[in-house]
């Protein structure tokens, strides 16, 4: 669990509710229905139009990533590499067979297969950079749709805002209906901008840190892989390895 998400978005959340305690408001002024469902119904809506039921499903699965992101564990990697190219050197890339069998990563045991194949160093390097290129692309297509409700969000906000006046506007002789289309108003511009800014965009944002990170990983195992197909020194496959933790 990524614990310095979930304390930021309680400290924002902190922050806004918080502020407008100090101010002599109540908590519950921001509790409204309507704006809510004009401004999240209307964002969803719009993402959905702008992507695609693949890109839209990536985005929604991709999310947990921000509260629970994928295992990064680059000198254990660095380990495994190592081991690798001490039992290839020792015993010939065959024996790397029961490396296959106990990794449950499909990259890295589609590296390995590669390499146990006999595969050349720049077939094993293309065919691995050829994936992780697509994956690179529809994550980050993924992370697009978070951030176009980012984009989206404030103005929808807006868009509720003015339904909020016109409601006003159409009641300005009965002034008891006056206060609800008020809060619509100004509640909706919160939400658009609030969730924007302290949901939609930092997610988007997280999103492509934690792709960023998986990209690396996995060229540093094609690093890896390389050297051992090439037949370099155990030792100096894991030297050059440690580059990327610097």
């Amino acid at each position: 669990m990524d614990r310095i998400s979930i304390a930021g978005l309680a400290l924002g959340l902190a922050a806004i509710i918080g502020g407008l305690i100090l101010e002599g408001g109540h908590p519950a002024s921001l509790l409204q229905v309507t704006a809510f469902f004009v401004v999240v119904g209307g964002t969803t809506g719009a993402v959905m139009l702008q992507s695609s039921a693949e890109q839209f499903s990536d985005a929604m699965r991709l999310a947990r990533w921000v509260f629970k992101p994928p295992v990064h564990e680059p000198k254990k990697l660095i380990g495994r590499v190592s081991g690798w190219s001490q039992i290839a050197r020792r015993s010939g890339l065959l024996a790397l067979e029961t490396a296959i069998d106990a990794s449950r990563q499909p990259f890295e045991r589609k590296g390995l297969q590669l390499l146990v194949d006999g595969a050349e160093p720049n077939v094993l390097r293309e065919a691995l950079e050829l994936e992780i290129n697509a994956f690179e692309a529809r994550h980050r297509a993924a992370a697009k749709v978070w951030e176009a409700a980012g984009g989206y969000a404030p103005t929808v906000g807006i868009l509720g805002a003015v339904m909020g006046l016109i409601q006003v506007m159409e009641n300005l002789t009965d002034p008891a209906k006056l206060g609800a289309g008020i809060a619509v108003a100004f509640v909706a511009t919160i939400y658009g901008v609030g969730l924007a800014n302290l949901v939609f965009l930092p997610i988007a944002n997280k999103i492509k840190a934690l792709i960023a990170r998986e990209v690396s990983m996995r060229e540093m195992l094609i690093e890896g892989l390389v050297g051992i197909a090439n037949g370099e020194n155990p030792r100096s496959i894991e030297i050059r390895l440690q580059g990327y933790l610097v």
